[in-house]
């Protein structure tokens, strides 16, 4: 079975993270033939190409794909992809992100490949947009929804909006985890020379936030109860892990809260590192508006920390409220700082929220089990092609 998997671009992202490590892990399955075609990496967010350095031709990437809608090079993408479609004959094409997952499955269906699958890694509309950005993406998904065989969705809550916004039905719809590396998190530690190195003391409490510094990911929410949590909690420290586009301004707006000595910006940070760094943290806080399911959320569980997390998307089905940690509403800043108070004040909460949260993740959240769930899938779609009427 001839499969490629088909992404917008690899920067260093939890969408991204997953869609390698499926096509690495099902390279290894056999009867499969996998590759990956993605557009080009550029951009203060990292590249994951090097990833494919010993994977010689797992990886094809094509130079119109890009992020932004441009409708000259977006027509030249798909172009190039229904030709690659046509000489390559994969039996399953199987889209990520947006761009990508929209233009991927047309020109799929165009060049006649039989199974085509998209996963859904996180909403492409909804309130964090305008309502013409709304009609174009949902405009955009029932169309492509039109020739896909199947969705992956990575939380159940994914599947639900885009049942509610009618695209597919729900037998096309199954949930696959996304599974990362456990034995990094399992194992991580306190590292007291990494604390030191970066003015954290023995004592301080570190709330560590984990992501892109960019519009949806809630950066400004941490900062408007940082000086309130820091009056409660005077040894409270933020640690910030990754850059992005906003990582100066964000840096300008601790020196002028007078708050800069409380914020540990880090840089951005290779993903086969954010182990070390979720080590050091005591809290996990994850505030974005849109996200289908944060890997960052069972990582942090699966290094025994408890997580503050918005109620978006999918976060309540790993933030387990009162038991791996407090799901806030989206926005509401007194729950967040009460929420955060609670756990910098009380390490026995933290150590039996984290605790529960370990045991939650270690058996649903690794790599081999999302790979097995995919290389089932394409097995059973295969069989409904060859025979219509088996379930």
């Amino acid at each position: 079975m001839r499969v490629t998997h088909v992404i917008t671009r690899l920067i260093i992202g939890g969408a991204q993270e997953n869609t390698i490590s499926s096509v690495l892990g099902l390279r290894s399955k056999p009867g499969l033939d996998v590759n990956l075609v993605s557009g080009p990496t550029t951009g203060p967010e990292g590249s994951l190409e090097h990833l494919f350095a010993e994977h010689p031709g797992a990886l094809r990437l094509l130079p119109n794909l890009v992020r932004p809608v441009h409708p000259i090079r977006d027509w030249l993408a798909y172009r190039q992809l229904r030709s690659f479609f046509l000489s390559e004959r994969p039996d399953v094409v199987h889209t990520h992100s947006g761009k990508a997952g929209v233009l991927g499955r047309l020109a799929a269906a165009s060049a006649g490949v039989p199974i085509i699958i998209h996963t859904i890694h996180g909403p492409s509309f909804g309130t964090f947009q305008s309502p013409l950005a709304n009609l174009i993406f949902l405009t955009a998904e029932r169309r492509a929804s039109r020739v896909t065989t199947h969705f992956v969705s990575v939380a159940d809550a994914m599947t639900r909006q885009y049942l509610a916004a009618g695209i597919g039905k729900p037998d096309q719809y199954t949930r696959i985890l996304s599974g990362f590396d456990l034995g990094p998190f399992l194992s991580a530690r306190n590292c007291p020379e990494l604390r030191k190195r970066y003015g954290i003391e023995p004592d301080d409490v570190v709330i560590g936030k984990v992501a892109r510094m960019f519009k949806l990911k809630g950066h400004d929410d941490l900062f408007s109860i940082a000086p309130d949590l820091i009056r409660a909690c005077p040894k409270v420290k933020f640690l910030l892990v990754g850059s992005g586009p906003w990582e100066t301004r964000f840096r300008q707006l601790a020196r002028d809260m007078g708050i800069a000595g409380r914020f540990v910006f880090t840089g951005l940070i290779p993903p086969e590192q954010v182990a070390e760094w979720v080590g050091i943290m005591d809290i996990l806080v994850h505030t974005s508006r849109r996200e289908g399911l944060a890997r960052v959320l069972p990582q942090a569980l699966a290094a025994g920390k408890p997580v503050v997390a918005f109620d978006c998307d999918g976060a309540s089905e790993i933030c387990i409220h009162h038991k791996t940690g407090f799901l806030v509403p989206p926005g509401d800043s007194s729950q967040l700082l009460r929420g955060l108070r609670d756990l910098t004040e009380s390490a026995e909460l933290r150590s039996q929220f984290g605790e529960t949260g370990r045991n939650f993740v270690r058996d649903r959240f690794s790599v081999a089990r999302m790979v097995d769930d995919l290389h089932a899938l394409y097995l059973r779609l295969d069989r409904q092609l060859i025979s219509p009427t088996r379930v």
